[in-house]
């Protein structure tokens, strides 16, 4: 697909997206609930990335349970990580990183009438970075102790508590803040240093140490940067998964018109045979899949398979909130693949049972590291465990893998220098995977934003390793089904 028609095809994606806006504020209000000030709770936040330990919960009274990437996030929601990372995307691209041992709470998401959206994130405890796009009239408070921040758009910030100690370290923009003392501004490259259980004035210095995680943040916030900068994002809220999509496959026609399919994905690649089904209160179940571009398709638009060429997305209808079970409904004649997508459960979960049901008809196929410098793509992986924008275009590695089962490009992977100066190893959080062989130049050791001075900036244990395939595999919620077993689909209609 050339650079023209992409944009083009997202221009119109985008422009489809924002037709069915409208009829999504209608299609979850019945599920919905609005604040004293008559705003809206209906919001499209979503957990947009997973690594390692993290933990997520909806209800005060429920336990914990291991997250999973495209989990809607609802106000009031709970993540926790372990030696684990995650990244929150809202509606705009603007998104919230949280780095191992921290706990970060959503006590307010809000929609108001002129479509506007207020957000309040609170961090309990660990390190965040918040990277907000210039996007006009939405409301961002950060929350930490006994202050509330408001930040206006196109701030970037890390901010790492510590007991009662608070380090805010501005990457981008400016933080206005008020104090005891009178108001305190906190300009880029600056840090305001606190005591979290009171409103005393905040230290502020030019000391601006990095942390291990800020190469992973600069990546991170760099790639919702680009997307957002096309233009094509900003006319719908509902629109900003449509760039991995672009990304993690294309539109093509395999003789039943124009229909978007994955790369890595063969005939027999099934878009319901992984994912879970999550439990919301007074919303029901919701569809949740595992893959990285698997947000827009899972809530717009319809499935479809195609003899000969596979399983396929077309664009249309309204948006789907949480409520995306008529989604998951493919034609029943004439398709010819013997397959109908899983139907959610029958009750909701009773206090102590997990929250999720995890569906795994087939095992997850997963693309990965063969070895330190060679990354192998997986025919039927669909994408899971390929990272984002850094391997290149995928398509030619698509067709190779479709007709060998594999592929592979030479990669090299920088890691943060942990805090001892030991390099972490490839399965390292944070880390960053890079088609081509290694350079050589140090890039783990190198600060993440230009200008700013060198390391020593974490207040917490340096990362550990991961588990094999974290990041790309799906956690299985206890008590649900093992991989390849269990989790049976409905016959066909």
């Amino acid at each position: 697909m050339t650079k023209r028609i992409f944009f083009q095809t997202l221009a119109s994606l985008s422009a489809l997206l924002l037709a069915g806006a409208m009829q999504a504020q209608s299609t979850d209000a019945s599920t919905s609930t609005t604040s004293a000030q008559g705003n809206s709770k209906v919001r499209i936040v979503r957990l947009s990335e997973v690594k390692g330990d993290v933990k997520i919960k909806h209800e005060d009274d429920r336990a914990f349970e291991s997250a999973m990437a495209n989990l809607p996030i609802v106000e009031g929601s709970r993540l926790r990580t372990g030696t684990g990372v995650a990244e929150v995307e809202f509606e705009d691209n603007s998104t919230l990183r949280i780095g191992p041992d921290s706990i970060v709470v959503f006590p307010q998401l809000e929609r108001t009438p002129t479509g506007k959206t207020a957000s309040t994130v609170q961090l309990v405890q660990g390190i965040a970075y918040v990277s907000l796009l210039k996007s006009t009239g939405n409301q961002f408070t950060l929350k930490f102790g006994e202050r509330n921040l408001d930040l206006q758009p196109g701030t970037h910030l890390r901010l790492q508590i510590d007991g009662s100690d608070a380090r805010l370290a501005v990457l981008a923009g400016m933080l206005n803040m008020d104090s005891a003392a009178g108001p305190v501004t906190v300009a880029k490259k600056k840090t305001a240093s606190f005591d979290i259980t009171n409103q005393s004035q905040p230290t502020i210095t030019k000391d601006f140490t990095t942390s291990e995680l800020d190469s992973w943040d600069h990546d991170a916030a760099a790639y919702h940067s680009r997307v957002a900068s096309n233009g094509m994002m900003s006319s719908s809220p509902y629109a900003y998964g449509t760039n991995d999509m672009m990304y993690y496959g294309s539109f093509m026609d395999g003789g039943c018109g124009s229909m978007w399919r994955p790369y890595f994905a063969s005939a027999a690649w099934d878009p319901f045979s992984n994912g879970s089904w999550a439990w919301y209160p007074g919303a029901g179940y919701s569809w949740v899949s595992p893959y990285p571009w698997a947000w827009t398709p899972y809530h717009f638009g319809a499935w479809s398979y195609c003899a000969g060429s596979g399983w396929g997305w077309m664009p249309g209808g309204a948006w789907n909130g949480l409520n995306n079970v008529g989604i998951l409904t493919p034609p029943t004649s004439g398709s010819g693949s013997g397959i109908v997508a899983p139907h959610p459960p029958v009750r909701a979960p009773r206090l102590g049972e997990p929250t999720r049901t995890a569906i795994n008809v087939k095992p997850l196929v997963q693309s990965g590291l063969a070895s330190p410098d060679k990354f192998q793509f997986r025919k039927d992986s669909a994408g899971m465990g390929v990272p984002r924008e850094t391997l290149g275009r995928l398509d030619k590695f698509s067709q190779k893998a479709d007709s060998r089962g594999i592929s592979s490009t030479p990669v090299f992977v920088s890691s943060p220098g942990s805090a001892n100066g030991r390099m972490n190893n490839s399965e390292t959080l944070g880390n960053s995977i890079h088609r081509g062989p290694d350079p050589g130049n140090g890039m783990g050791g190198q600060p993440a934003y230009p200008g700013m001075g060198g390391g020593g900036g974490r207040m917490g244990p340096a990362p550990g390793a991961m588990h094999p395939g974290a990041g790309g595999s799906m956690p299985m919620p206890s008590g649900g089904p093992s991989p390849g077993g269990g989790g049976a689909r409905p016959a066909p209609h």
